[in-house]
């Protein structure tokens, strides 16, 4: 017999470090294009999982040493490999006893939605009256607190018991009606401390304008997010409106601005993408590292470490000075042992 208490144990031992399970009318009012009764028309029952990001994945990036294991590892890693293997196997299980289900990883990009949940222009339409256009994306955070895994902090990242901002979420959808787990309240994680909007390089999330939404009766509130202002700041440059140089020019253009240079990058040009999107130069400084720290000082992430975080004065390089060079420490000499061999 399959239960909600079976799909859990089976989630876990096949990779997923929590689970939580939403029933289908939570989704009442849902945009078309996002609501996954489009998709699967008798599904009851949502499953959300979140799969942690590694804590010591951002040490690197903290240090200003080691960037490409938080994108390979946090980003690419896992939404290409470790998540789609386990909604893969677990919706198996599921169909297995009967029931159909479908896995959602953390990528969709045929989504006939943009970025900012516009729709594509002349992208997609719809096969009959009534119906959404091809591909529906259902929004992942909103999943995530519709079913009980965890709220939308003030960032817009997605926040949860256990890790805090550290996990992405995969979804698997079922016609299996499965016991519902309670939502979390919203402000149970997320205490508006700020510390997002005051840290994030970008100055992407907005500290006075927000976009509230009624999910499932619950009135659900996150700052104003300019996308783009991220998408450039994430990969480490800042918007010019100057033409630049080529020698002056941090990677190509975005949004019709020129890219310069930031100084939360020790990059002198963009690094290429891990994966398909992974490039996290600035390492989530004020949504993900700035929240996790105030949550992990309030004593609100349940996955707890011997030592705090952040250990050091953060860094920044200048780069109007000139680099100072490292050498290679001497190859060591070898033993006399090994000099009479």
């Amino acid at each position: 017999m399959l239960t909600a208490a079976s799909v859990k144990k089976m989630a876990r031992a096949l990779g997923a470090d929590a689970v939580s399970i939403g029933s289908i009318d939570r989704w009442e009012g849902a945009p078309l294009q996002m609501d996954p009764r489009q998709i699967m028309p008798e599904a009851k029952s949502v499953i959300a999982m979140a799969f942690r990001v590694f804590r010591g994945s951002l040490r690197g990036i903290e240090e200003g040493t080691f960037f490409s294991n938080y994108s390979a590892m946090g980003y690419g890693g896992l939404t290409y490999l470790y998540m789609p293997m386990t909604v893969i196997n677990l919706s198996k299980f599921i169909e297995d006893h009967g029931y159909e289900a479908f896995p959602m990883g953390h990528q969709s990009d045929w989504r006939a939605v943009d970025g900012e949940g516009g729709s594509r222009r002349n992208y997609s339409r719809p096969v009959a009256p009534g119906r959404a256009a091809p591909d529906v994306m259902v929004h992942l955070r909103i999943a995530g607190f519709l079913c009980g895994l965890g709220e939308i902090g003030y960032s817009k990242v997605f926040l949860t018991p256990q890790f805090g901002p550290r996990q992405r979420v995969g979804l698997i959808f079922t016609e299996a009606e499965l016991k519902p787990d309670p939502i979390i309240k919203p402000g149970t994680l997320c205490n508006r401390c700020m510390a997002c909007v005051k840290q994030c390089p970008g100055n992407a999330i907005d500290p006075k304008k927000t976009v509230k939404v009624k999910l499932a009766g619950y009135d659900v509130e996150w700052g104003e997010l300019d996308c783009k202002a991220c998408d450039t700041a994430f990969r480490g440059g800042i918007p010019s409106d100057e033409p630049l140089a080529p020698e002056d020019s941090y990677m190509d253009s975005m949004y019709g601005k020129s890219v310069k240079r930031a100084p939360w990058t020790p990059f002198y040009k963009k690094p290429s993408n891990v994966y398909n999107t992974g490039q996290a130069v600035c390492g989530g400084r004020g949504c993900m590292r700035a929240c996790m720290i105030s949550l992990e000082s309030r004593g609100m992430v349940e996955n707890k470490f011997k030592e705090k975080f952040r250990r050091r004065k953060p860094w920044s390089v200048d780069w109007s000075t000139p680099a100072v060079e490292t050498t290679s420490a001497p190859a060591a000499k070898p033993s006399k042992a090994k000099e009479a061999d």
